[in-house]
């Protein structure tokens, strides 16, 4: 049978006796009815032209983000796409590898993985990073169960400012309770920002982990020295999570303020907004804990005739070792993502990453200096240090708000409450390289117009 040929009757009528069944509904007779699909609804057959009319259709329905002003983020973010990253990707010797288990026919794979690390460390200020990560959720909940491990279990609460993006942390407390680790919640301040003194006070003695997201979920910038030495106090590691990793090219990374592990999302790195995904997870802490970190680690060593070679040095996996010592069971390399922000950020480099960066504030800035001015609007805390993103309060609901100015032929940001939280009820509102002034002023023209 050629591999891209589905089984035909002949076949399936084959199989099912060699499971001793009648039919194909038997085989599925422990699915509950309640959930069965009977039909897709599909139609009859189609020739090619039909079938991309009836495509082209579907995909018309949607709106681009290029085509209209959009400020959308809340941890997804649309940054400058160099066509040389999908060039790359879409080489075979790449685009088909799997795991580089083999390391003398994998060298290129290996080469890319041990950049993608040593970036990551330079970003974050820790001296080792893993091979990647699924997204910033999995990063998070690696994080947490990597410091229970590094205090051998004897600590069962993991403490999380509620800044923290609210999906990262809904994955973490179902990790976190089928373990039976114990996840406290701390609310922001009045200034948006989340008080070292009161993480410490949640974490007590029994805190494995005291995790803090700057920038945070609501665009704050939290005192990550303060929170680090607030963690240590308490005897607990201290994690910072980035969910916009651009803002990397600006701010020190964790790792120069004390943290023991950075870790997040770097989807901003090259990978374009596609409904969710597919995303990318960073992951980066101290040496001393590197037997306990996740995933797997690709090192720099010599060949026989002594040139330069790469190979998995650590590979923690429980593919790779007993189930029991594994580290993690839900990380992958998630190679084709770590090889598209590696050539993201080597094209760039670190004065272009800056610039990035330093356009994205500015965009934001340009905006937080006029918002004041529109009756009814403000910002939430004018006050505290943002990055690129700013919640934004107006004079309704913020769901009401994103709807309206939808309309208005605007995608003006994501609704904060969206997911819960103790924040103002209003808009979060994302700046990139690629805001332009027109589109600031095509945003505050029609906020304007909202009373």
């Amino acid at each position: 049978m050629h591999p891209w040929i589905g089984a035909g009757p002949e076949d399936r009528d084959r199989i099912l006796a060699e499971l001793g069944l009648s039919s194909a509904d038997e085989l599925f007779a422990t699915i509950p009815d309640a959930v069965k699909v009977d039909s897709l609804g599909l139609g009859g057959a189609r020739d090619e032209a039909a079938l991309l009319r009836e495509f082209g259709d579907l995909a018309a329905a949607n709106t681009p983000v290029s085509s209209v002003p959009s400020f959308l983020g809340a941890g997804t973010y649309h940054h400058v796409q160099p066509a040389v990253v999908d060039a790359v990707l879409q080489r075979a010797e790449f685009y088909t590898s799997y795991t580089p288990y083999q390391p003398e026919i994998s060298q290129g794979t290996l080469q890319a993985i041990f950049e993608f690390q040593t970036m990551v460390c330079q970003l974050t200020g820790l001296e080792v990073a893993n091979a990647s990560l699924y997204d910033g959720a999995t990063s998070l909940v690696e994080a947490a169960l990597m410091a229970h491990r590094v205090l051998r279990g004897k600590r069962n609460r993991v403490v999380v400012a509620e800044t923290v993006h609210p999906m990262y942390r809904r994955v973490l407390h179902t990790y976190a309770g089928a373990l039976g680790i114990e996840v406290v919640e701390v609310a922001p301040g009045d200034d948006g920002r989340t008080s070292p003194e009161a993480l410490a006070a949640a974490a007590g003695d029994e805190a494995c982990a005291v995790i803090v997201q700057s920038p945070s979920f609501v665009g704050t910038l939290e005192d990550l020295g303060a929170v680090a030495e607030a963690a240590h106090g308490v005897g607990a590691l201290a994690v910072q999570v980035v969910a916009e990793a651009v803002s990397l090219g600006l701010l020190r990374g964790g790792g120069d303020h004390g943290f023991d592990i950075v870790c997040g999302e770097a989807q901003s790195f090259g990978l374009a907004p596609g409904f969710g995904g597919p995303h990318l997870g960073f992951f980066a802490c101290r040496s001393a804990h590197v037997r306990q970190m996740p995933g797997r680690v690709v090192g720099q060593t010599v060949d026989s005739e002594g040139r330069r070679a790469f190979c998995l040095t650590l590979s923690t996996r429980e593919q790779h070792i007993r189930r029991a010592k594994a580290t993690s069971n839900i990380c992958t390399n998630h190679g084709l993502m770590a090889l598209a922000a590696t050539v993201w950020l080597e094209l760039l480099g670190g004065e272009g990453l800056r610039r990035v960066a330093a356009a994205s504030l500015a965009a934001a800035r340009s905006f937080a200096s006029r918002v004041a001015e529109l009756p009814g609007w403000r910002l939430a805390w004018p006050e505290t240090a943002a990055f690129n993103e700013l919640l934004v309060v107006g004079p309704r609901p913020g769901a009401e708000l994103a709807g309206e100015l939808a309309r208005d032929g605007v995608l003006a940001g994501v609704p904060s409450r969206l997911w819960g939280g103790s924040w103002p009820d209003g808009l979060l509102v994302a700046f990139t390289e690629r805001t332009t002034g027109a589109q600031v002023d095509a945003l505050l023209d029609a906020m304007g117009r909202i009373r």
